[in-house]
């Protein structure tokens, strides 16, 4: 049986002088003895040796081998955003006339690269309900390419079904390709079927709100690809991770295992707790979530459901007021991200989604009221879940 925190912990790096962390390289270049190296570097015929860290350093290799194992892929690139690596991966498996086929609810940058960036490079786009499998095979053109998503869609946490889509891909020699970010170790693409799975490491895996971090995970030769001086977007791009940043992320991975199963266990409590208050609210480990059975399918049960939850106050003003009565009794902090270690909250519609125009985001239900939970790793849940409650009365919204 396939245990991604397994993978990780059976990682074995030593440091330069036998360091149980490795060591940090801090160069952005690097010598040679033969001027035959040199070249055979960067044909790509030489294994071990580095040759300017754009195209790779140790630390960066250290970070993307944990990745991979933690996806269960072939290999990983490690960018220096989360972007970086959408964009990344798109433009290399995409050209002009090429169609994608995208879920309606993403991230508000995902969406704005999708509909108003790559167009104006002859590529298509169509936006879809991705719970709605009979509308993707319906979109499928000869020239479709990728079908995009997201396992937990950003902001409303619609559920893909990750084998489902990945078999109609297949099916029809299209890539799928999944943005994991709102739930490593609970979910994994890979084993389902996905093409490519995306990370923003600035988020839960990274966990500290201290870096802006990308991932891209999926068979060697596409990553090789990807790395090729001649034609490979993350090469030429130059959207690389610096190596110190690498190093930091790689030691916060070996807490993700324990992170994520108390993120998830405070956002349980949270959602049943607010149900039972009668406010509205989602989280795919409510079993009203319309996909709730499509997530126990997918995930890896001893990391839960994630630690994404929204609930809906009915309209901005009221949002606004909660989160800021929120802030100030310390309940958490008004800001985007997420994956910190304490609650993070926002209102997607006027922050992270305000790419998405207004009347699209009524269409694919973003309400006003909405506000997005980042759960963080409280000790006291109850305490937290008392404190919101009084945050609610105190502003009329229960």
């Amino acid at each position: 049986m396939f245990k991604p925190a397994d993978k990780i912990q059976d990682l074995q790096f030593f440091g330069e002088f036998g360091g149980v962390n490795p060591s940090i390289s801090d160069s952005s270049t690097y010598t040679f003895l033969s001027a035959k190296s040199m070249f055979d570097t960067f044909e790509g015929n030489t294994d071990g040796c580095y040759l300017y860290s754009r195209h790779s350093s140790p630390s960066n290799l250290y970070l993307s081998a944990a990745l991979a194992q933690m996806e269960n892929t072939e290999a990983a690139n490690v960018t220096a955003s989360g972007m970086g690596a959408i964009t990344a991966v798109l433009m290399q498996l995409c050209k002009k006339g090429d169609h994608i086929i995208t879920s309606r609810t993403i991230y508000g940058g995902t969406y704005a690269f999708l509909k108003n960036f790559l167009p104006e490079y002859g590529m298509g786009v169509d936006f879809v309900d991705i719970t709605n499998l009979d509308k993707i095979k319906s979109l499928i053109k000869p020239n479709t390419k990728v079908i995009y998503l997201e396992t937990v869609s950003n902001p409303l946490l619609e559920v893909a079904d990750v084998a489902a889509i990945s078999e109609i891909g297949k099916t029809n020699n299209i890539k799928v390709v999944v943005d994991n970010t709102f739930s490593p170790l609970s979910v994994t693409p890979a084993n389902l079927g996905a093409d490519v799975v995306i990370h923003s490491l600035t988020k839960y895996i990274n966990g500290s709100s201290d870096t802006v971090g990308g991932v891209i995970c999926g068979t060697a030769d596409f990553i090789n690809d990807l790395k090729n001086v001649n034609n490979g977007a993350c090469m030429l791009f130059g959207s690389t991770m610096d190596s110190m940043r690498s190093a930091s992320i790689l030691k916060n991975m070996r807490t993700l295992h324990l992170r994520m199963k108390q993120h998830s266990a405070n956002a349980l409590y949270l959602a049943k707790a607010f149900n039972e208050i009668g406010i509205k609210t989602v989280y795919p480990g409510l079993e009203s979530h319309p996909s709730h059975e499509i997530y126990k399918s997918m995930y890896n049960n001893e990391y839960g459901f994630g630690g994404m939850l929204t609930i809906d106050v009915g309209t901005l003003e009221k949002a606004n007021a909660v989160m800021e009565l929120m802030q100030e009794r310390n309940v958490g902090y008004l800001a985007v991200s997420l994956g910190f270690y304490k609650t993070l909250f926002s209102a997607p519609g006027t922050s992270t989604s305000s790419e998405i125009p207004a009347d699209e985001q009524l269409e694919m239900g973003l309400s006003n009221g909405l506000i997005r939970f980042s759960i963080g790793l409280d000790n006291d849940i109850e305490r937290t879940f008392e404190l919101i409650k009084s945050c609610l009365k105190d502003l009329n919204v229960i």
